[in-house]
């Protein structure tokens, strides 16, 4: 769900932290200038690739287009160059497990979704899976289009970029090993049984890393190299009459409230006491191994208080002061390193025009819970059924649809020291950031057994991940940002790079 870019998070970033100089490809110019050429060639038909592959929706929390969506990852990959790509079962929606051996001496692994969020034709400029071809002033040409940043454009553009080498006679420079879900927008939470079948465990065990394709740049051409990203546990909160053993078990007239107990207050008073009084949460025990900044990360938090506007991230976010009224550099390490307790959505009863005198015989409400190192998911269930227990709500249920523990990635790790030599060549100025404050499942790669670096990678720009009329630049009027071709580009670098790396 990469996955929420600076943008979306505050506008802030941290300053790049030192980086030893790497040497340049050992590949010959010729190779790579042939490539190029080769990418702008295929523009047409890549940029048709990701068209049509908008418009086969496949969204996990709908139940809708999964075996669709399956079929056709496997052979988009096919189409690349993958020798074996097939659909990897779990007790959920299926996965995509496959390789490309070139007989290079190293390997990478590439994560991908194939499933998108959901979207709400009404608040459309267009139809969302019509993947339209806009005008986008202040950006050019863009693909507007639920899953066009997240994540189809970003991942067309790698696939767009295996074509390319392959088209000019070569072979990547490093194996691949790929991994694919359809169930990221609803937490993955199967892709444990994907990633720990044997034979892909195995494949991964040999890679230096595994990335997942991403459109990095803001408007501004900045781009931000995070170095993990908070976990997140998604799950309801059921409050009941039948449950409860209070109240009614069916919706009856308000009138009744004098004798009747409510679910829907029970429920508000619950959800009263997962926070104190400031808004931090105040489930017992939930943050009890949650880490504070090291000296490195401390460093880069006072960095990145002096270079990010702080005026610019409130215009952003449409906020006027940060909680606990934090001074800016507070606020950004509240983002990095603060758990939280998040009320998506509550629901009980009449929501219609006008009123309607009931009284209801049940409540819910969606949670999101953010976690950082080193507090697990388990953990975190474990401590919000028990906390609601001792106060005497145990009888509320909580229904969990998915999530996943936080990551972390070493700035040296040679997936990350790649990236930034490769934007420093390219003449931009990488933002190292402590981590996302989103979430995406990279715990699978970084935690045990296979501990491997994990990151996002990708030139190129969109927005509206989650939101209507969501987009991806095609064509780029701003000469500070990369348009389809140049994102195509990137990958290419970014593969011959991590071949070359030390």
């Amino acid at each position: 769900m990469p996955k929420l870019t600076r943008r979306d998070l505050l506008g802030a970033a941290a300053a790049t932290a030192a980086v030893s100089s790497l040497p340049r490809f050992t590949f010959a110019a010729d190779e790579l200038s042939a490539i190029y050429a080769e990418i702008g060639r295929r523009h047409d038909e890549s940029v048709k690739r990701l068209l049509d592959w908008i418009r086969v929706p496949s969204i996990a929390a709908e139940n809708r287009g999964t075996n669709e969506g399956c079929a056709l990852m496997i052979q988009l990959l096919k189409d690349a160059g993958f020798q074996s790509a097939a659909q990897a079962d779990t007790s959920g929606k299926p996965g995509v497990f496959a390789a490309l051996d070139t007989g290079a001496k190293r390997t990478v692994g590439v994560y991908f979704m194939y499933d998108v969020k959901q979207a709400d034709p009404a608040e459309w400029s267009s139809p969302p899976f019509d993947a339209a071809l806009v005008d986008k002033p202040g950006f050019g040409k863009v693909i507007v289009g639920r899953g066009a940043v997240n994540q189809k454009g970003p991942e067309s553009a790698f696939l767009a970029a295996l074509h390319a080498i392959r088209g000019a006679g070569k072979k990547p420079p490093v194996n691949l090993v790929l991994v694919a879900e359809g169930e990221e927008e609803i937490g993955s939470p199967h892709i444990p049984e994907i990633v720990r079948k044997p034979e892909v465990l195995a494949a991964l065990g040999k890679t230096m890393g595994v990335f997942m394709p991403s459109a990095s740049q803001d408007p501004d051409g900045s781009v931000t190299v995070s170095l993990g990203a908070k976990g997140v546990v998604e799950c309801e909160l059921v409050s009941s009459g039948a449950k409860w053993g209070r109240g009614p078990t069916k919706d009856v007239h308000s009138a009744n409230r004098a004798r009747l107990d409510s679910p829907a207050f029970h429920l508000i008073q619950a959800l009263a006491t997962l926070v104190n009084a400031d808004g931090d949460p105040s489930i017992d025990g939930f943050a009890a191994a949650a880490k504070p900044p090291t000296a490195a990360q401390a460093a880069l938090l006072d960095a990145a208080a002096k270079r990010i506007d702080e005026a610019t991230a409130k215009k952003m976010l449409g906020a006027s002061r940060w909680a606990h009224d934090a001074s800016w550099r507070e606020s950004l390490e509240r983002l990095c390193f603060s758990p939280t307790v998040n009320i998506e959505g509550l629901v009980g009863g009449y929501m219609g025009p006008g009123g309607k005198t009931l009284l209801p015989n049940k409540a819910v409400a969606k949670l999101d819970l953010r976690l950082v190192p080193d507090m697990t998911f388990d953990g975190a269930i474990t401590a919000l059924k028990a906390h609601l227990a001792r106060r005497g709500f145990g009888d509320i249920e909580v229904n969990v649809s998915g999530g996943y523990g936080p990551t972390e990635t070493s700035a040296d790790a040679p997936l990350v020291r790649a990236q930034v030599a490769l934007l420093k060549r390219d003449g931009l100025d990488p933002l190292l950031w402590v981590r996302s404050a989103g979430s995406y499942p990279g715990y699978v790669f970084t935690g045990e057994p296979l501990k491997l670096a994990s990151g996002h990678f990708g030139l190129g720009h969109g927005s509206g991940a989650h939101a209507p009329d969501e987009y991806y630049v095609i064509e780029s009027s701003n000469p500070k940002v990369s348009g389809y071709d140049g994102a195509v580009r990137s990958f290419v670098d970014y593969l011959y790079e991590l071949a070359a790396i030390r």
